[in-house]
């Protein structure tokens, strides 16, 4: 719901004594753009754009000003300057970002312990106990925003509501700048009207499938047979999407999440400089990395590779994600730029790793309108539903049909 432009926003403006919308999504608006006007403020009410500018490039973040004229994050940095010619372009400063996301998550957790970062910009509250001290959710969703606003100049979007899943859509409709307080009440009134593509897990193949069907509203999805959902999509996916359909989503909020990494690495029997070898590998890693994301429910924010040469001499790079994912194309794109940003002119290589950061459950993460994975989300997908049942191998890529080097072994690097 980030990647909204402020249309069709929906916001609490009376205070409410409600107790039962006692989970709190509380979610950073704009939140890259936002740090980043903070050392340029003549450019606030502007259209901006962070992110590199290059033929390859992506947009990391934009402004509401940029988002009315159709840029959002993970568009094509040449797309979106095609929309919006007159934006203004800024570089990203990752470290800035993640200093301002401490502090905003120290805010938090001066109202309640359980605070559980979604990623560096969002976080679900539980403020069952902390009522009977600050009042509210209305109330403390409200002293929240105010607080960060003072202490940080950021702005931030607060949903309340007596699940998760409701309350992070109720904070995505709050934007910009807003608070909705859904009552526990009130849950299926909220969820019904709105469009099937906001429940968490539908993308644009599987809002297809639903179209098929006739389904266009989450209320559809309420009231279809669970046996019909079951055939399009798949006994999993059904049950998951017709619970929340009915506003049903038991999980609590978990402030204990330890950090997740999940790598593949390979070491070789003699040194390998050839670029389409490596090119290859990383491939091949950037694939079992992303087996392993979608087998436990995750996707990934953060991206590294490792690259130790014959010398025994060992170097990583990172890079942080506009977008979350768990599709081995993607995480292989972005594994094959940091190789080539990374200093190996001449120099044969004797180990690649690659390794995915940042994890984040599958089912926080809503899918943006412009999803360029999605095709390739699919086909892995199908992948994965062979390997489970002929095995682990029984479809590959053609590019990995080609001869491997001589390898020392594959091994998982990070885990669970």
């Amino acid at each position: 719901m980030s990647k909204q432009d402020g249309s069709g926003r929906q916001v609490t403006s009376t205070p409410t004594a409600d107790l039962s919308a006692r989970i709190l999504h509380l979610d950073m608006d704009a939140f890259f753009a936002s740090v980043e006007l903070l050392d340029r403020p003549e450019l606030r009410g502007k259209p901006v754009i962070v992110g590199h500018r290059g033929a390859r490039s992506v947009v990391t973040a934009a402004t509401y000003e940029a988002r009315k004229y159709g840029v959002n994050s993970a568009m094509p940095m040449a797309v979106a300057l095609r929309r919006c010619p007159q934006a203004v372009v800024l570089e990203p400063h990752y470290e800035r970002y993640q200093a301002a996301s401490r502090e905003v998550m120290r805010i938090l957790g001066d109202v309640t312990p359980l605070v559980e970062p979604l990623s560096i910009d969002e976080a679900f509250l539980d403020v069952s106990g902390a009522t009977a001290l600050f009042g509210p959710p209305f109330a403390i969703g409200t002293a929240l925003r105010a607080r960060i606003r003072e202490e940080t100049g950021l702005v931030a979007s607060v949903g309340a509501a007596a699940t998760k899943f409701v309350a992070k859509l109720a904070s995505g409709r709050a934007k910009p700048d807003g608070l909705l307080v859904v009552p526990e009440a009130e849950t299926l009134a909220f969820l019904h009207p709105q469009p099937i593509t906001a429940l968490w897990g539908v993308g644009a193949a599987s809002a297809q499938r639903l179209e098929r069907l006739g389904l266009r509203t989450i209320g559809d999805v309420a009231d279809a047979p669970l046996d019909a959902l079951t055939r399009a999509l798949g006994p999993a996916a059904a049950g998951h999407l017709h619970a929340l359909a009915h506003g049903r989503d038991p999980r609590a909020v978990s402030p204990e999440r330890a950090e997740k990494t999940i790598g593949h690495e390979v070491t070789f029997e003699r040194d390998i400089a050839d670029p389409a070898i490596i090119d290859r590998e990383l491939l091949r890693l950037a694939e079992r990395v992303a087996e392993r994301l979608r087998a436990g429910g995750w996707v990934a924010r953060t991206l590294a590779i490792k690259l130790r040469f014959g010398d025994f001499e060992t170097i990583t790079r990172a890079q942080t994600l506009p977008e979350p994912t768990d599709v081995a194309q993607r995480i292989a794109t972005e594994a094959r730029a940091l190789y080539a940003a990374s200093p190996v002119v001449g120099r044969g290589l004797r180990l690649i790793g690659v390794r995915a950061s940042a994890l984040l459950p599958t089912g926080t993460v809503a899918r943006g309108l412009w999803d360029d994975d999605e095709p390739w989300r699919e086909a892995e997908g199908a992948i994965d539903a062979l390997a489970e049942r002929f095995g682990r191998g029984a479809v590959q890529r053609a590019s990995l049909l080609r001869g491997a080097p001589p390898r020392r072994g594959s091994v998982p690097d990070g885990g669970d």
